[in-house]
């Protein structure tokens, strides 16, 4: 959060939700209703059992946005000792929020958050109806 907060953006929501693709995507629907911004959730995109967030978030993504989550994944993996390519992560769009799904790990976390944050502005305000560049 504190870097999001360095970056200009206010948190105005954090919520700890239970494993499972209705948990997840119920406490995506309630952060989603109404908000226009983004939305990040960290953990559960490993292989575990109990890893659902990607499915959770698939269940109430309108559009998904594989470049940014392969990017994430690519630059995370980029040292050759980092397991980013572990991430099962997805980012995508519903009305006008963009939601990244980050891995759990803090370091992990806020690696993948540095990739996407240079394109978060740009695709924040084409969701609210401006013009592509």
């Amino acid at each position: 959060m504190a870097r999001l907060a360095e970056a200009g953006y206010t948190v105005v929501d954090h919520r700890v939700t239970a494993d499972g693709v209705e948990a997840v995507a119920a406490a995506l629907r309630g952060l989603l209703a109404g908000f226009a911004g983004l939305v990040v959730t960290t953990g559960g995109t490993g292989f575990g059992p109990r890893d659902l967030t990607p499915e959770g978030t698939r269940a109430v993504l309108e559009r998904e946005a594989p470049g940014l989550a392969e990017a994430m994944r690519l630059a995370s993996g980029a040292d050759g000792r980092t397991f980013g390519m572990l991430s099962r992560g997805v980012c995508g769009t519903v009305g006008a929020a963009l939601v990244c799904n980050l891995p759990g790990s803090s370091s992990g976390a806020l690696e993948c958050l540095e990739v996407v944050l240079p394109a978060v502005p740009h695709i924040l305000d084409l969701l609210a109806g401006g013009r592509p560049h």
